[in-house]
């Protein structure tokens, strides 16, 4: 009788920002599809989702993946429900009221590895800094990268997972690095960056080093950029329209809805979006052709396609929620009057 290991994957409780967590279940006769994982449950009153006197939450599976690290192992990425069945407080996938695979999302997710003895950037020293950026982006060679090993064993595993993981590559300050999913669907782009930030957790384990999703972990006042995770979007209409009058009227949409996207792309943004290390001031917004100082960048791709193509909002910070960023982009086009 074969055995399977199935690693139901959730978002806790935990604020300002929500943290993973997972347990495994194992199945008898499984047959590796989502219809067949069972509804489980957990104790929320120890992931900040419960009281004690109440404790049950149900865990739904929504998406599974193969686990490359377990031998008949499966990833489950699961959504929060009340014991009612319904959508927990802190479940941001039933936020996404408006879906259909019209809308495709590339998330780029940038982190930095953190060494958990000196609580800093790997390559950085003890004391003081390494030398400025300049030669980290994209960069190759001991004095200049640092960490790929997990970088590439991450990518491994998310390939044999299944993710549509589509590249990597250092970034502009020592330590730190990015990945790119994309996918059509805002929930399936959303399951995508869950499980492989859980994958790169795990994996940065095995290193005894950390993971660090804070947008602006060194501080606002240092000259070293921060984290985000800029959200490339696209639907039939920015697709297809052919019309630079289009992408205006789109971009201008955002404008007076400044506020409740900031509320949902990711705490401590304020360190981060300070109109400097390519970004856009968070009081601000903008929009400009292959303007990486915009809130909203158009891609020069997109306008040599014939004004076919996508946008990239540059605001969202490492830490966000990638259900609820592309929820709310979802709700502001969809408001084009």
């Amino acid at each position: 009788m074969m055995k399977a290991k199935l690693e139901y994957i959730w978002l806790d409780g935990s604020e300002p920002t929500q943290g993973l967590r997972s347990k495994t279940k194992i199945a008898k006769d499984f047959s590796g599809k989502l219809e067949d994982c069972p509804m489980w449950a957990f104790d929320g009153s120890s992931t900040n989702q419960a009281p004690g006197g109440s404790s049950d939450c149900l865990l739904k599976p929504v998406a599974i993946f193969p686990d490359p690290d377990r031998k008949n192992g499966y990833l489950v990425m699961t959504e929060v429900l009340n014991a009612d069945h319904t959508p927990h407080v802190t479940n941001g996938r039933a936020t996404i009221i408006d879906e259909d695979e019209d809308f495709w999302f590339g998330f780029e997710q940038e982190y930095f590895i953190y060494d958990s003895e000196t609580n800093l950037p790997i390559g950085f020293p003890k004391n003081g800094y390494p030398k400025p950026q300049g030669p980290y982006y994209c960069g190759v060679g001991g004095s200049k990268v640092y960490g790929r090993a997990i970088v590439e064993e991450h990518l491994d595993m998310c390939l044999e997972a299944g993710l549509n993981i589509e590249g990597i590559n250092a970034e502009v300050a020592c330590g730190q690095w990015e990945y790119q999913i994309f996918a059509k669907g805002a929930r399936s782009a959303g399951d995508q960056i869950w499980v492989a930030r859980y994958l790169l957790e795990r994996t940065a384990e095995k290193y005894g080093l950390a993971i660090e999703l804070h947008p602006k972990p060194l501080g606002k006042d240092v000259d070293w950029n921060g984290s985000g995770m800029h959200a490339n979007f696209s639907n039939s209409v920015l697709r297809t329209c052919g019309s630079k009058e289009t992408y205006n009227k789109i971009c201008e949409a955002f404008r007076p809805v400044v506020k409740e996207h900031i509320a949902v792309y990711g705490a401590y943004n304020d360190q981060r979006l300070t109109g400097k290390h390519e970004t856009a001031s968070i009081l601000d917004f903008s929009y400009g052709v292959s303007n990486r100082g915009a809130s909203i960048r158009i891609p020069v791709a997109t306008v040599e396609g014939g004004w076919k193509g996508w946008l990239e909002d540059r605001r969202p910070a490492s830490n966000a929620d990638p259900y609820k960023v592309a929820a709310r982009i979802i709700t502001t086009v969809h408001g084009i009057k």
